[in-house]
């Protein structure tokens, strides 16, 4: 008997959300007003029954727009003990992906802009990361350290297929002789396969695919642009194939939803040829909050309130906890419960829970300035 087999009494509703209509392809319908805002708006029933037509109507999901934004510095430091590198570069800010969990959404309010549908339709692409990046590396006191790419959002989104800023930041990596991990749930990293297998076969490149779901139908609403399930499997496999050593996070744990399917992506994803895995229970930082409450209530109302118990049962009575050490796994009998399921079931499969090593004494000072680049017009945001 499994924790499935186990569930607690449902406990009494909680009032809901109000509903929006769902646009297809997106992880959300809102356009939930940032934290920042100093003027807030709420909708308002005038005894027409506007709010009823709105909610019935179908609305059709409004078109990415993609800004181009050249900026000023692209590594960025760590110093949290609960994430397993030292310098990140995040080529895009906002995610095309939609992941409704998404613990990036907040930093979409830096820009004024909504976490909710903004993050996954208004796209910042930084052009000159691998000019940014070159010239961190010829700086004296830049030390080669742990850097992990796309660590907030996904470097492999859509639009990296037009733009290319992912593969212009792995090529000066590979100039430099630089490791790098990179964590994905695209099937577009096979792309840069030429890339990245060789520096791998130097210990310079590892690669964590995220594997939340084996169902394409809870894939589809909890990540609705990423990769199908079996299309990440098999970019696993592509991977194993050209040596390089891949890992798979299945994260988030969502109590409920796809907690009961553990050990069957940990079996999948050794089948596929990872070698290493991790998992971390849900984060509902800021805005992330009443927008995944919103979507679990419109897609299972029948068991929101117990996700929602189990969520804050990890959390001490509380709907997020930013602690460091406690964020990441959570804290109680349950976080707990999970945290042995996820230790035997990468023991059964033989998988490791520990970093992928790499050497960082490979590194090489680039012996060339980045190319000069070319300045243009920025996109109109709203155009």
């Amino acid at each position: 008997m499994d924790a499935r087999d186990r569930l607690p009494p449902e406990p009494s509703p909680e009032p809901r959300l109000p509903r929006a209509s769902p646009l297809k392809g997106r992880g959300t319908a809102w356009l939930i007003e940032h934290r920042f805002k100093p003027e807030h708006a709420e909708r308002f029933d005038d005894g027409w029954g506007t709010l009823d037509q709105d909610a019935s109507e179908e609305r059709l999901a409004p078109d990415t727009t993609v800004v181009e934004e050249r900026v000023n510095s692209i590594v960025s430091s760590n110093d949290s003990p609960d994430l397993a590198f030292d310098l990140s570069v995040n080529p895009y800010r906002g995610c095309e992906h939609g992941c409704v969990y998404c613990f990036a959404r907040p930093t979409h309010s830096y820009l004024n802009l909504s976490p909710g549908l903004d993050f996954e339709t208004r796209i910042i692409a930084k052009v000159n990361a691998a000019e940014r990046l070159r010239e961190a590396f010829m700086k004296p006191s830049y030390v080669a350290k742990h850097l992990n790419v796309g660590s907030a959002t996904d470097a492999y989104q859509p639009v990296e297929r037009r733009l290319g800023i992912t593969r212009s930041v792995i090529e000066v990596l590979a100039e430099c002789s630089h490791p790098f991990s990179l964590v994905t749930k695209s099937s577009g990293i096979e792309r840069d396969l030429d890339l990245i297998a060789p520096m791998a076969a130097r210990k310079l490149a590892a690669v964590y695919v995220s594997l939340t779901s084996l169902d394409p139908a809870l894939a589809r609403i909890l990540e609705p642009r990423a990769a199908a399930p079996h299309r990440r499997l098999r970019t696993i496999e592509a991977l194993a194939r050209a040596g390089i050593p891949v890992g798979v996070s299945v994260s988030p744990i969502i109590p409920f939803i796809n907690e009961p399917e553990i050990e069957r992506l940990l079996e999948a994803a050794a089948s596929a040829g990872a070698r290493a895995a991790f998992g971390i229970v849900l984060r509902l930082p800021w805005e992330v909050n009443p927008i995944f409450q919103r979507w679990l209530d419109e897609h299972f109302p029948d068991r929101a309130a117990r996700v929602m118990a189990r969520v804050r049962e990890m959390r001490g009575g509380k709907d997020y906890d930013a602690r460091w050490g406690k964020r990441m796994k959570g804290e109680g009998v349950w976080a707990e419960l999970l945290q042995q399921r996820l230790k035997k079931a990468i023991a059964r499969n033989r998988l490791d829970s520990s970093r992928i090593e790499l050497d960082v004494t490979q590194f090489r000072r680039p012996t060339r300035a980045a190319p000069a680049g070319k300045a243009g017009a920025q996109q109109d945001l709203f155009g």
